[in-house]
């Protein structure tokens, strides 16, 4: 940040907080009482208020340690800057008391409890407690126990390890790229959102927060599926609900589903504290679980489970129907059929007729579980991928095919649910590494964030990894293959196969991974409300704002019953797998923009980008967000599109609707590098013609309420550029910076106000002068950047031409012609601008006519092209006159300009206007007579040029009042009398000049004949007189008229001005 070394103060009686100061008292206002002030204010404010606190000022928890007497100390020098800038002492005290609680968990049982307890200024969770167990907690889960055999068994453990892999890789990337984003300052409640809607900005953090609690959302729904999956598969299978109408398990779901959503609900509503109490225990449960499994591993070696599988041919058969796998046995020494010949047959006799795939082939028993040393392994390198309904068989063994096959007895066949192909496992896995950013969530409870959250999470995730590599091969060459793509164990008596697997129990693997999954579930409806308040108490959503509000004690009550609401979506969906791909979309895009916002900081380069964790590069945070966008469609085209709509959708929300808050974002960092990149490529080339664009500087004026006069001169401008190029409004205040420093602002901001209103897109600037003239001559010259400078400059016609005493607006007018003539900038002036159209009115007839006197280069044919692109003009149709003199070929003109519009693809109606030359009109004559006239009348009497151009107006205005009667009278009319503008002073110096042969009385009574006229005038001036007669006649219905006005004289010295301001009155008078 910028630092005044050399601060000079000025002193506001009408400020309060320096009231004191005013007053003439000699002890300044301290610093603890400034930050004791911002502390009351924000403990009357709501809780939302409380994180914006944080995060505009350091110095939330200070006290009030007593007044500073700088009176007689050693930095009396900088007596004046205590006011407004804090010593180095009491910054760095302040600085070291400083700690970011954030309203959570613990703030939430106080409420409860009705305890305060006693505030702990060094929170002290370690690396171990506050990160890394957190993050396996959320890390390990559902999938690990009821999938991960199944993807081991249909991809094969060659393919498995690809998944595992990639996925791995990409939360790791995502974490390094986490570390540096939370070590670069401290992450409150919020996590993933705070971290990403502060490095990309409102809109980006918006958007990919509600892809973030959607996540989390779902993932509610995917351990609840888990629950009930495990409950009615493995525990209770007694309770699913049977009945005529064929009520399947997916109904089933839903109801139990719905069941287990309430009653997590109500736990999480009555009381936070209760999940976290249990947070151990179920921690405790999938820490057991795992254990159990390497320890049934090992056992293998030693001695195989006794878990057997049954296959009919190479087919494998549900064995919870019966007991021992044969057609016959024999008992008390007689051969009986078996249960599994009454499945097959049609009656318990050996006679009966069987099934004939049952009949050609024989039954045989294997090890479901032959161990390490059985070389399994080799089966189940490769994958074995099917449609949905195929029965699930043996590659190595053979099996005859019956010639007319039943489906009758299918029901004791294990068989695929799903369709299985490899993009499919990858989207049903990727939850299962989920949950990195439990650590960085808890930043503001850790004794040393910026260390813990790196260590912590890369930990983490490393020992995940290892875990699930591990188990895939494991899983690989432990168990039979028919077995691992068995996805509920109907082959191994209705037990989960890892549970077969593991020691000394299946019911060790039940029961861990049913409390696991109550415990996620539980977790996911606690942080998921949560993330979506914080969204809420930021504003940056509008509609949202309702869920941020709750219970006294800051619980998220609304955001609660919006989370049980989507959560039910995901369970009336019904299935693990098909949730799981929703799941991984929104995480997999919070991730992406993760590594996003790293890259960007990483190569902007900001200062304020100084985080703790070295260990980073934008090469690989670009890695990571490649990843993490490929493994999105590879996980789900369709879901993927979907999750980038919504995210696309809630930006463009945003940024059309959202509050205005400034974060300092990268992206704004980005567009700047970008602009400034862009205007130094502008300047390293010339500009081509293709690329031309009027790039408007529009001189606006403000009135005494420093508000747009001309607010339709805006609307003009917007209808004029449609948001394209470059825009600049600018005005200028009379005065001095120091005075009127306030003015300016707020004219600036009534300014933008305006734009916004009128809906003109461009910059808005007020510049104080010592004179208007000034003002605007320093933005003609200087306005624009580098590349990005305007080439045309919009006005309205200057008011007060008609004020005898007044010539100010007229010079100022020329002068501003000449200015824009010498910088080769187009000028266009807008006369009768309060009668132009605004943005709302639709115009639906009428034509915009162009009268192309002098070629200007093709700007007055684009002007109308311009206009009519915007719906205000777009049912007009547009016009061109050309004037052809008495030697010009008018139907050849007109041929020639149609050929001409044609090669411009310009779409309009052609006239040629003949104007032969005429007798120069009477009033032609007087108008030029007068006002040389009085030009020379003013010479010799020596006043100013600028008393003479006053003294001019006076004539034109009489003149311009005559005009319809002028025209009647004859060639020898005398001109009217003209009564001068004196003041009884100039009238004596006059008269003490002793001039002689000359008094006042004959110098009004002078008439110069007309002969005697300077021809030059008066041809100007009859062209003006019959143009406008000409425009008048053929343009009187339009709603537009654009015209070639004259450039200024090149005698800059002489009276050409008044002729010139005279010429272009006449000109466009209607």
């Amino acid at each position: 940040m910028p630092t005044n070394f050399t601060v000079v103060k000025v002193d506001d009686s009408g400020d309060g907080s320096n009231s004191e100061a005013a007053a003439g008292c000699s002890k300044p206002i301290s610093l603890d009482k400034v930050f004791q002030e911002e502390g009351d204010v924000n403990n009357s404010q709501e809780p939302e208020s409380e994180e914006s606190h944080k995060e505009s000022t350091p110095f939330i928890n200070s006290n009030n340690d007593g007044e500073w007497n700088y009176k007689d100390k050693n930095m009396a020098l900088y007596e004046e800057e205590m006011d407004s800038a804090p010593m180095v002492a009491s910054l760095l005290n302040k600085l070291a008391k400083y700690t970011n609680l954030p309203q959570g968990v613990r703030e939430h049982e106080e409420a409860e409890d009705g305890v305060t307890r006693v505030a702990v200024m060094v929170p002290q969770m370690g690396t171990f407690i506050g990160v890394y167990l957190p993050c396996m907690q959320n890390i390990l889960g559902v999938i690990l126990f009821l999938r991960l055999t199944w993807i081991v068994g249909t991809a094969g453990i060659l393919e498995s390890l690809a998944i595992v892999s990639m996925c791995c890789i990409c939360t790791l990337l995502t974490a390094i790229s986490m570390s540096a984003i939370a070590t670069n300052g401290v992450v409150p409640a919020g996590g993933a959102y705070y971290m990403i809607s502060r490095s990309l900005g409102p809109e980006f953090g918006g958007a990919v927060g509600l892809c973030f609690y959607l996540g989390t959302t779902f993932a509610g729904s995917l351990y609840i599926l888990g629950t009930i999956e495990i409950l009615l598969t493995y525990i209770i299978p007694p309770a699913v609900c049977t009945d005529n109408n064929g009520l399947t398990m997916q109904n089933n779901m839903r109801i139990y589903g719905t069941c287990c959503l309430l009653l997590m609900a109500l736990v999480v509503f009555v009381g936070v504290k209760y999940v976290n109490k249990l947070s151990l225990v179920f921690l405790s449960c999938v820490v057991l679980s795992i254990l159990a499994t390497y320890a049934g591993a090992i056992k293998t070696l030693i001695e195989p489970p006794e878990f057997t599988v049954c296959l009919l041919g190479n087919r494998s058969l549900k064995n919870d129907c019966f007991e021992t796998c044969s057609k016959t046995e024999v008992f008390k020494n007689n051969t009986v059929t078996t249960e599994l010949w009454k499945h097959f047959c049609s009656s318990e006799y050996s006679n009966a007729t069987c099934d004939e795939f049952f009949t050609l082939n024989n039954l045989t028993e294997i090890p479901a579980i032959p161990g390490l040393l059985s070389g399994v392994v080799k089966d189940n390198l490769w994958s074995n991928y099917g449609p949905a309904g195929i029965k699930i068989e043996k590659t190595n063994l053979h099996s005859e095919s019956p010639q007319s096959p039943s489906t009758d007895n299918d029901r004791y066949f294990v068989f695929n649910d799903i369709t299985t192909y490899f993009t499919l496992l990858v989207g049903i896995y990727f939850p299962s590494v989920t949950g990195i950013m439990a650590g960085s969530n808890r930043s503001g409870d850790l004794r040393d964030a910026q260390r813990s959250i790196p260590v912590g999470t890369i930990l983490a995730i490393l020992t995940t990894s290892f875990l699930y590599i591990s188990f895939v091969i494991l899983f690989g060459a432990c168990i039979e293959g028919v077995v691992l793509r068995d996805k509920f164990g109907f082959s191994v008596k209705s037990n989960p196969v890892i549970g077969a697997l593991a020691w000394p129990s299946p019911l060790v693997i039940v029961i861990g991974s049913f409390f696991s999954c109550c415990g996620a579930g539980l977790q996911s409806l606690t942080g998921a409300p949560r993330l979506l308040q914080a969204i809420a108490r930021d504003g940056i959503i509008p509609f949202l704002q309702v869920f941020g509000h709750g219970k006294r004690n800051g619980e998220p009550t609304w955001a609660l019953l919006l989370t049980v609401g989507i959560c039910e979506i995901g369970i009336l969906i019904a299935s693990l797998d098909e949730v799981a791909p929703i799941l991984s979309m929104f995480f997999l895009m919070c991730y992406l923009f993760v590594n996003l916002a790293c890259a960007v900081q990483t190569l902007l380069r900001t200062p304020n980008w100084r985080p703790r964790f070295k260990f980073y590069h934008w090469a690989l945070s670009f890695l990571g967000m490649s990843l993490c966008l490929s493994l999105m469609f590879i996980c789900s085209w369709f879901y993927a599109l979907i999750a980038i709509v919504i995210a696309g959708c809630i930006y463009k929300y945003i940024e059309y609707r959202g509050a205005e808050t400034e974060w300092g974002d990268g992206i704004r960092g980005l567009s700047l590098n970008a602009a400034r990149y862009a205007l130094i490529r502008l300047e390293e080339a010339p500009l081509h013609t293709k690329n031309w664009r009027p790039q408007l500087l529009v001189l606006c004026k403000l009135n005494s309420e420093l508000q747009v006069k001309h607010p339709r001169l805006l609307s003009f401008t917007s209808q004029l550029k449609a948001g394209k190029g470059l825009t600049i409004v600018c005005s200028v205040l009379e005065g001095t910076y120091m005075t009127r420093k306030e003015d300016a602002n707020l004219g600036e901001q009534n300014m933008k106000a305006t734009m916004t209103a009128e809906r003109t897109k461009g910059f808005a600037h007020v510049v104080v002068s010592s004179s208007l003239r000034d003002g605007f001559s320093i933005m003609i010259q200087s306005a624009g950047l580098g590349g990005m400078k305007h080439n045309a400059v919009l006005m309205a016609w200057p008011a007060g031409w008609k004020h005898p005493t007044d010539s100010l607006p007229r010079r100022n007018f020329i002068e501003t012609v000449r200015e824009t003539t010498e910088a080769n900038q187009a000028l266009l002036v807008a006369k009768n601008i309060d009668h132009f159209p605004d943005n709302q009115e639709r115009l639906k007839e009428g034509a915009i006519d162009v009268w192309w006197i002098v070629h200007d280069g093709g700007l007055l044919m684009l002007l109308p092209f311009l206009l009519m692109q915007h719906k205000v003009w777009r049912k007009c149709k547009m016009r061109i006159f050309t004037v052809a003199q008495l030697n010009d070929n008018s139907i050849q003109m007109k041929k020639d300009l149609q050929v001409f519009l044609y090669h411009l693809r310009l779409d309009a109606e052609v006239e040629v206007v003949e104007m032969h030359d005429s007798d120069i009109s009477a009033f032609t004559y007087e108008k030029t007579l007068k006002m040389e006239q009085r030009s020379q009348m003013l010479k010799e009497m020596q006043l100013s040029r600028t008393e003479r151009e006053r003294e001019a107006q006076l004539i034109h205005d009489r003149n311009t009042a005559s005009h319809s009667v002028v025209n009647d009278k004859t060639d020898g009319a005398t001109p009217d009398r003209v009564h001068m503008t004196w003041t009884k002073d100039k009238l004596l110096n006059e008269r003490n000049k002793h001039r002689e042969g000359m008094a006042v009385k004959d110098m009004f009574n002078m008439k110069p004949e007309w002969e005697n006229l300077n021809q030059s005038n008066v041809r100007r001036m009859h062209t003006a007189v019959k143009l406008n007669e000409v425009v008048v006649k053929n343009s009187k219905n339009s709603q537009l008229v654009l015209l070639n006005m004259p450039g200024p004289p090149k005698n800059k010295k002489g009276d050409e001005n008044c002729i010139l301001s005279d010429c272009y009155m006449i000109l466009t008078s209607v």
